[in-house]
């Protein structure tokens, strides 16, 4: 439960704010804006509703690159190419990178790669913080899984009352 609960906007929810940019994005585009304007346009009201930092772009450990969001765009272009998805989304997600790193480059991360392939497939943005959940549990689960096995308590406060029993699980 510690783990879902530390969730939050910068952890767990810069998926979402992504996904809102790229459909502010999108939306300038059906309004007859290029690619270029709509991200120019999208990116000055993001900054000014929510400051410099940009959702899913640049990340703290990995620099100069995310090494998990090549791979995934990758996966989102060879799915644009048999027609499983439009790839609209993975050219704003590029063409967001491609501006943010006019002066100085600034590489997209795992937020911005998973916000992609969300909107990518439809799910409305606020639905990003829930997959982003999703997943989290699944690693959560495998860890707790992981320790019991070993005998440890997970990390967290857990009363000793509840060892025995997951000893026999």
């Amino acid at each position: 439960a510690n783990g879902v609960n530390m969730l939050g906007d910068v952890h767990g929810g810069a998926g979402e704010q992504c996904a809102e940019l790229y459909f502010d994005i999108s939306a300038r585009m059906d309004t007859g804006a290029t690619l270029e304007d709509a991200v120019q346009g999208g990116l000055d009201d993001w900054r000014a509703q929510n400051g410099k930092i940009v959702s899913g772009f640049g990340h703290r450990f990995h620099k100069p690159v995310d090494p998990r969001a090549p791979r995934l765009m990758a996966l989102v272009r060879a799915a644009a190419q048999t027609g499983t998805v439009s790839g609209r989304y993975a050219e704003i997600g590029e063409a967001v990178q491609a501006n943010l790193s006019a002066r100085k480059p600034l590489a997209m991360n795992i937020d911005g790669a998973t916000a992609v392939i969300f909107c990518e497939l439809g799910f409305p943005a606020p639905l990003s913080r829930g997959l982003f959940c999703l997943s989290r549990s699944v690693g959560i689960l495998s860890h707790a899984w992981e320790q019991m096995q070993q005998g440890g308590r997970n990390k967290g406060p857990m009363p000793p009352a509840y060892l025995p029993k997951y000893d026999k699980v």
